[in-house]
């Protein structure tokens, strides 16, 4: 957050620094089953995402693209960072769907796009650390004691 903005809930004037980029995103992080549904498709879109990029890289050495897309991967699974992750899936997906030639990487790159993109738009859910770091938090203020002069 930028230095002197608003901060939801009871402040004492001084000036707070915190990070949530990814709040602001999103309302809330669902749970139950739409956030059990964003789990599954976080597992799916880093899979995916890991076998396009095991298939085009040259693997008889590490590829440092391929160790960047198994860090993105892991990321999106646990849920980190993940609108701004699943944004750059969708411009790898892009790109490469320029230069697919078959028609089988047509579809897995498509597939691959479709999917990043809803991620992006509909987030983490409940069951990641996102939630965790960015979402909303219930504060409770314990009730007042009275002193009557006793």
């Amino acid at each position: 957050m930028i230095e002197g903005s608003p901060q939801l809930g009871f402040g004492t004037g001084t000036k707070v620094f915190t990070f949530n980029i990814v709040q602001r995103l999103f309302s809330m992080f669902p749970p139950g089953a739409p956030g059990l549904g964003l789990l599954i498709l976080r597992i799916s879109v880093p899979t995916t995402f890991v076998l396009i990029a095991a298939n085009r890289t040259d693997m008889p050495y590490i590829h440092p693209l391929f160790v960047g897309a198994l860090v993105i991967a892991a990321c999106l699974a646990i849920g980190f960072l993940t609108p701004y992750l699943s944004f750059l899936v969708c411009v790898y997906a892009v790109v490469n769907l320029f230069g697919a030639s078959a028609r089988f990487d047509v579809l897995l790159l498509a597939s691959l796009l479709l999917s990043s993109v809803a991620l992006a738009l509909l987030g983490p859910g409940a069951y990641s650390i996102d939630a965790r770091l960015f979402g909303r938090r219930v504060v409770i203020v314990p009730p007042r004691r009275h002193t009557d002069g006793i």
